[in-house]
């Protein structure tokens, strides 16, 4: 190395970086004509920023005192300062390009390419909704994942069924629950981390691409006015936990679930503070992104929560119940009038209720004697989901108490097709509405005259293998004790007789009956049409 370059590059030793672009040309131009200069030198003194960082750390193992000691530092961390990742390269070249083309200061870049990727994940956003709404009303018919505890269900056979089941209901994929999440958080991971290594780069024009108390980019908050930064991003994600939460029906799902969404509302309310603290230590520029990506979930879910706009966009009201009114909260219901349901948390449309949540509704106000009360409500759930049996079977047995019995054969009919599309059901909550709507059926039709095909409704209860659960059992001997009468009726005593012997020798309270069958005492088919008239 000639004399003047060791001159110069003991005297830069001692001297603060970045070095003043001056010298670094001067030395560019001088060694350019020398014979020999060494690595240290070169790699020192070279324009390309990674050569630049391996001279500033050999700096620093040689000037310990030039040593940053602050977290993410203004100072690049040169243990990993090689090359970006291919994201963060293409992202922060997009962010050049549109800086280049603009001519806006970085910190309106940095904000308007924050709105345009938001506005671009928006459709997403709508969509989840959308799935996450027919799951919703999907997903209380299907079978359960998972087997019962001690029914002796093979976990790959249920799940089978489950998948089977969900095909065929058209029920979206569970991804949807996590889609705008996968979407979002590594987009916003991309784009902090791209500023981030702007900033600690010194990219051109960060130095000055601030405005207000923010000029510096480059820099972390600091002085009089450095909190606002801070303060304000805590508070914007404070807000947005608590409009998150506002209106969520989730905290008013019962058990488990319930509990755990409380909880974790908690914790994210407990991450306020970890969060303003974080902020600190993070450069301006990047918290420009920060607090506009914030601001922008602020206004979304603000938009999304007004009436007018979930109506434009397709959505359900967000002030609907996730699940029905329980007993203790109804006070009063006024269907035919207001079509409201009154409650003590406030007024509920029926139109914003699910299917689920009208039946359950229709039951209450069935159990209170209030049949005409109850069929609009049925039948706005099956405008809703016209094959949900349990509104159908619902439907039917209300009919056919009124006396209704074409209308209810219908209903009745219906609900057996349904569960019969894919073969004989073996769910227990399917056989069970199986054997219900086979024995109204059965019983309308014989009203009506119809006797062969009430013979046929009821003889589909026989053909069933005994259920294992007590109230399904109990409902299947009730229909072998329909059938026997039926049987009865044509003159078909000897089968009448076989089902009522196994009836009796589940119960004993079925005794009196096959003794008045046997003895061909005709009070039989008498006494069997008032127990049943009792039940309806």
């Amino acid at each position: 190395m000639s004399m003047p370059a060791r001159l110069l590059a003991k005297k830069l030793r001692h001297r603060v970086l970045p070095f003043p672009p001056s010298l670094i040309h001067f030395y560019t131009h001088f060694s350019s004509s020398s014979s020999s200069s060494s690595t240290y030198s070169n790699s020192l003194f070279s324009s390309s920023p990674h050569n630049r960082h391996y001279g500033y750390q050999n700096l620093y193992c040689r000037n310990p005192q030039l040593l940053f000691s602050r977290p993410f530092s203004a100072q690049p961390d040169f243990s990993d300062s090689g090359e970006p990742v291919l994201p963060v390269r293409a992202l922060i070249s997009v962010l050049d390009t549109y800086h280049d083309f603009t001519g806006f200061p970085w910190w309106i870049v940095i904000s308007s390419s924050t709105l345009i990727m938001r506005l671009s994940l928006f459709p997403l956003v709508v969509l989840q909704l959308k799935k996450l709404k027919r799951i919703g009303e999907l997903l209380p018919k299907l079978p359960p994942p998972l087997p019962p505890l001690l029914s002796g269900q093979r976990f790959r056979d249920q799940i089978t069924l489950f998948r089977k089941e969900k095909q065929a209901a058209r029920c979206p994929s569970f991804f949807w629950f996590f889609s705008s999440l996968a979407v979002q958080a590594p987009c916003f991971l991309l784009w902090i981390m791209s500023i981030r290594r702007m900033s600690l780069e010194h990219h051109s024009g960060f130095d000055c691409g601030g405005t207000l108390w923010f000029q510096n980019l480059t820099e972390f908050p600091h002085g009089g006015l450095g909190p606002i930064f801070p303060l304000l991003i805590a508070a914007l994600h404070f807000a947005n936990v608590q409009v998150s939460f506002q209106k969520s029906s989730l905290q008013q799902l019962p058990g488990i679930m319930g509990l755990l969404a409380k909880y974790y509302r908690i914790y994210l309310q407990l991450l306020t503070m970890p969060i303003m603290f974080i902020t600190f230590n993070v450069p301006q520029g990047s918290l420009v992104y920060w607090l506009t990506n914030s601001s922008l979930t602020l206004i979304q879910q603000l938009c999304l929560g007004h009436p007018a706009i979930r109506e434009k966009l397709g959505l359900p009201e967000k002030k609907a119940s996730a699940v029905a009114p329980s007993n203790k909260e109804i006070d009063k219901i006024g269907v035919a009038e207001t079509n409201n349901i009154s409650t003590k948390k406030g007024k509920i449309s029926m139109q914003n209720l699910s299917p689920e949540e009208l039946v359950a509704l229709s039951v209450k106000v069935l159990t209170d004697g209030h049949k005409d009360r109850a069929i609009p409500m049925l039948r706005l759930a099956l405008d809703k989901d016209p094959g949900y049996v349990r509104a159908l079977l619902l439907m039917g047995q209300i009919l056919l108490q009124k006396e209704e019995l074409a209308e209810s054969t219908e209903f009745l009919e219906s609900a057996i097709s349904k569960l019969l599309v894919a073969g004989h059901p073996t769910e227990v909550e399917e056989v069970d509405l199986l054997i219900l709507s086979s024995q109204w059926a059965g019983v309308a039709c014989i009203r009506q005259g119809k006797i062969e095909e009430g013979l046929l409704h009821l003889e589909r209860i026989a053909q069933l293998k005994e259920p294992d659960d007590t109230k399904s059992r109990a409902h299947y001997y009730d229909g072998l004790l329909l059938l026997s009468s039926a049987l009865i009726n044509m003159g078909r005593k000897a089968e009448a007789l076989e089902h009522l012997r196994k009836a009796s020798a589940y119960d004993s309270s079925y005794d009196k009956f096959l003794k008045d069958c046997e003895n061909d005492e005709d009070d039989f088919v008498s006494d069997l049409v008032s127990t049943r008239r009792g039940d309806l």
